[in-house]
């Protein structure tokens, strides 16, 4: 896949019905040979131009670093908020209404205590691959701006990885290099006998 490919769809894709909203481009890879049971493909790539819908953040904070979460966090839940999410259907609630989910370290054991049963099903844990299991004294700000430009592939459900790249009232340069940034990342990630 290269750019001219790239912005040959886009056009011909804005040469489609018009709707009364911004309609989003997903970018769809299919893979070749995968098993998605035995070969699971799951990474995370930080796109060029950032998704024009902001990711709502929950954070699992310390007195440490709850007052910095509430600047630049969507919900902070502390140690003693937990008991209110005893219920499975309050998690399931949670993990539906925010995108990313940030800990600090040391609450790490007790958020897969209280959490992990529905958060991990989901893939909303917080992951340290993305940087989200940070420690007391973390700066919050450049880690909650890279996770507003991040999407998630996976292939552990199907043969395929598919993410939203960009909505059709943004630039179409910018669309173009996030679908190529994705499909750049996707090449590296794979074993070679399936690219």
């Amino acid at each position: 896949m290269n750019k001219q490919q790239v912005e040959k769809a886009i056009k011909e894709l804005k040469k489609g019905t018009k709707r009364k909203f911004s309609q989003s481009y997903d970018l769809i890879i299919n893979l070749k040979a995968i098993n998605p049971k035995s070969d699971n493909v799951d990474f995370f790539v930080t796109l060029p131009h950032p998704k024009p819908k902001k990711p709502k953040v929950a954070m699992f904070a310390g007195s440490e670093l709850k007052d910095q979460a509430e600047k630049f966090c969507d919900i902070v839940i502390t140690e003693s908020d937990f008991p209110k999410y005893s219920d499975p259907k309050a998690i399931k609630k949670l993990s539906q209404e925010y995108d990313y989910f940030i800990a600090q370290a040391n609450l790490m054991p007790k958020v897969a205590q209280n959490f992990g049963k529905v958060l991990g099903t989901k893939g909303k844990m917080p992951n340290p691959k993305l940087g989200c299991v940070v420690p007391p004294n973390a700066n919050l700000e450049p880690l909650v701006k890279k996770l507003q430009s991040t999407v998630r592939l996976s292939s552990n459900r199907a043969t395929n990885l598919q993410c939203m790249i960009g909505k059709e009232d943004q630039n179409d340069d910018h669309i173009t290099e996030n679908a190529l940034a994705v499909f750049t990342s996707a090449v590296k990630q794979l074993p070679q006998e399936n690219q």
